[in-house]
């Protein structure tokens, strides 16, 4: 059974960075993508980053590009979502997310993922 433990949120001020960590384990993730989504207050869930884990190929919402870097740990089974230069609209519960690259949809919908994980809070104060 797939497993997917997100660690590392938390306070920060604006301006400020965070390492988000995705550990996964169940299986070799070798032919999946993992993505990162977050879903604040009263708003639906919200593609963030995602990456092919044995390509390495990464793909990110426009509202992180060149802010956020998702990265991933092969020995470690763990998917990394660095976050610099925090605003207070990245407040959010952030998920991590799992699913065969064979699986249909659109690395960004929420529906092309099979597994999650429980979420992680980052708060960015102003």
């Amino acid at each position: 059974q797939v497993q997917l433990v997100e660690s590392g949120g938390g306070l920060v001020q604006a301006g400020g960075s965070l390492r988000l960590s995705c550990a996964a384990s169940g299986r070799t993730f070798s032919s999946y993508r993992l993505g990162w989504f977050r879903q604040a207050p009263g708003k639906e869930r919200e593609f963030v980053a995602a990456i092919k884990w044995n390509a390495g190929i990464t793909y990110y919402a426009d509202s992180v590009k060149g802010r956020f870097t998702i990265s991933r740990d092969n020995a470690k089974n763990t998917v990394y979502l660095q976050m610099n230069s925090l605003k207070p609209e990245d407040t959010a519960v952030y998920y991590c997310a799992a699913s065969p690259e064979y699986y249909s949809g659109s690395y960004s919908s929420t529906g092309s993922y099979v597994y999650w994980g429980q979420g992680t809070q980052v708060t960015v104060s102003s």
